[in-house]
C-alpha cells in the first residue's frame, strides 16, 4: 500500500489520520459523558479531566497534522458511480466535522483555561492561557463543548451509516477505500 494518496484510492497515512481520529473523538466522548459524572471523592476526579485535556490537546495537533497532509496529498476523487448531490454531500459533511472538531476543541481549551491557567500534556509540557477574560467563558464555551459533542458524536455516526450504505446498498467502493482496499 502507498503512503500517500492516489487519484483513486487512499494512502496508509490518510486511512490512518481517520480512524485514529474516529478512535480519538469516540473515546474522548466516552471519557468526558463518564467524568462528568464524578464525585468530589472519586479517585478518577482529577485524573480524568487531566487525560481528557491531553488527549484533546493531542488530538488537535492530529487534526492539524491532518489539515497539512489534505494539502500534500489530497483525497482521491469521488466515484464515477456518485451523483452531484453524493458529492456535494460528502464536501458538506466532511467540512462540518472538521469545523466541528475544531470548534470543539477550541471550545475545551477555553473551558480548561478560563482561569488564566494553562494545560498540562501528559505532565511533559503545558499550553499556556492566552484567552482568559472573556465574559462567561467557563460557561459558554462548556454549553458549546457539550452540544457540540453530542452532535458531532451523531453526525460521525451518519457519516459511518452513509459509509455502510454505500458497501451494502449501492456496493461501491467508498467504504473499502477508507479500509486501505
Amino acid at each position: 500500500m502507498q503512503w500517500r494518496n492516489s487519484a483513486d484510492r487512499y494512502g496508509l497515512v490518510s486511512i490512518l489520520l481517520h480512524w485514529l481520529v474516529a478512535l480519538a473523538v469516540f473515546g474522548l466522548f466516552g471519557l468526558g459523558y463518564w467524568m462528568v459524572g464524578l464525585d468530589y471523592y472519586s479517585a478518577w476526579y482529577k485524573t480524568a479531566p487531566e487525560l481528557h485535556k491531553s488527549f484533546g490537546l493531542l488530538l488537535f495537533a492530529v487534526m492539524l497534522g491532518r489539515m497539512l497532509w489534505r494539502r500534500l496529498s489530497p483525497p482521491p476523487a469521488s466515484l464515477p458511480s456518485h451523483g452531484r448531490l453524493t458529492r456535494l454531500g460528502s464536501k458538506f459533511g466532511h467540512a462540518l466535522l472538521y469545523l466541528g472538531l475544531f470548534v470543539l476543541m477550541i471550545s475545551g481549551y477555553l473551558i480548561s483555561t478560563a482561569e488564566g491557567r494553562g494545560i498540562e500534556v501528559f505532565g511533559l509540557f503545558e499550553v499556556p492561557a492566552t484567552a482568559s477574560s472573556i465574559p462567561n467563558q467557563t460557561d459558554v464555551a462548556g454549553l458549546v463543548h457539550e452540544y457540540l459533542a453530542w452532535a458531532l458524536v451523531v453526525f460521525a455516526g451518519i457519516h459511518a451509516l452513509a459509509a455502510l450504505k454505500h458497501h451494502f446498498i449501492d456496493h461501491d467502493a467508498t467504504l473499502l477505500r477508507m479500509l486501505g482496499r
